[in-house]
């Protein structure tokens, strides 16, 4: 069964653009939306999955980290302008390659809305963990915190989840709406 993955999983398909196919083959070939891309290797888009998640997840700590060493002088807005431009920069820089779903979170619903096949869901999910903790790692021995018990503590409740809804809800759309220009 061919997956219906358009932005996340691009075929692997050459167009002489003259478009002389015999009958028999125009049947059995599915018509790529975007003819000039290639297939990308399952470890490649786990690799760009790994490092956006180590950029992502390593300046959300720094920034955190030199706020509280400097006594708030980024402050929350100055955190979210890091995190917000972290964010754009890895979109534009590895969607192409991997979808950029740097959450486990976003590839679980492309996994379950098929826009990314079943079994890429566990590499992606490893990769985006293993990126986060080496993040992580890598901040405390960068940076030495003051204070290492720096953390939010999570809980669940249904603003948590509205949130994390709208959030999905605008990556599902865009990345899978077929009226979306390419980014």
């Amino acid at each position: 069964m061919g997956s219906m993955i358009v932005p996340m999983e691009p075929i692997n398909h050459v167009d002489d653009g003259n478009g002389d196919q015999p009958a028999s083959h125009a049947a059995r070939q599915r018509r790529p939306k975007f003819p000039n891309m290639v297939a990308v290797p399952l470890l490649k888009k786990a690799t760009a999955e790994f490092l956006g998640t180590f950029i992502l997840m390593f300046t959300q700590v720094s920034a955190i980290i030199i706020d509280d060493q400097h006594d708030g002088v980024e402050g929350l807005m100055g955190i979210a302008v890091s995190v917000g431009l972290a964010v754009t920069v890895l979109v534009f820089s590895t969607i192409h390659v991997s979808g950029c779903h740097l959450n486990p979170a976003v590839s679980i619903a492309m996994a379950a809305f098929g826009h990314l096949p079943p079994a890429h869901l566990a590499p992606y999910v490893t990769a985006q963990v293993l990126g986060s903790t080496a993040a992580s790692f890598v901040g405390n021995a960068i940076y030495h915190p003051v204070n290492p018990g720096i953390a939010t503590v999570p809980s669940v409740g249904a603003v948590e989840f509205i949130i994390t809804f709208v959030l999905l809800f605008v990556i599902t759309a865009v990345a899978t709406d077929p009226h979306v220009k390419e980014l």
